[in-house]
C-alpha cells in the first residue's frame, strides 16, 4: 500500500511493545493530530532497527511493523513538537536504510518529448 495523505515521522524513541490502542494515543494526545485521518505514521524504536507505521483505512486501523536483521534505519534526531512531515520519496528512502537528506535521488523529468 502506499499513502493516500500525509506521512509523519514520530521523532523520538516509541516502545515498541505499544499496539494500535497505544500509538492511537501518542498520536492524538501527544502529537495532537487525528489518528483517524488518512495520515500514516510512522515510530521507531531506541535500537533504530525496528518501525511501526499506523494508519486509518476506512473502517479499521492498520498497523505495519518492519523489523531489520542487520543494519538501522536512518532516523532523524528528534524535533522540538515531535513529528517531521515526510515525502513519498522520502518514506521510500527511510524503508530502503537510506537518509532522509539523501542527495543521490534522481529529480523528476520534466517537459521530455518523443
Amino acid at each position: 500500500m502506499t499513502p493516500s495523505g500525509k506521512v509523519f515521522l514520530v521523532s523520538g524513541v516509541t516502545d515498541m511493545r505499544k499496539s494500535i490502542d497505544g500509538l492511537s494515543l501518542i498520536v492524538a494526545e501527544q502529537l495532537e493530530m487525528d489518528p483517524f485521518s488518512e495520515a500514516w505514521f510512522i515510530f521507531c524504536n531506541r535500537g533504530r532497527d525496528k518501525l511501526k507505521i499506523l494508519f486509518w483505512d476506512t473502517n479499521g486501523f492498520w498497523l505495519y511493523y518492519r523489523r531489520l536483521e542487520k543494519g538501522t534505519f536512518k532516523w532523524p534526531r528528534p524535533s522540538p513538537d515531535g513529528v517531521i512531515t515526510l515525502s513519498k520519496p522520502q518514506l521510500h528512502w527511510l524503508l530502503s536504510g537510506l537518509s532522509l537528506e539523501n542527495s543521490h535521488g534522481h529529480h523528476p523529468l520534466k517537459g521530455l518529448e518523443v
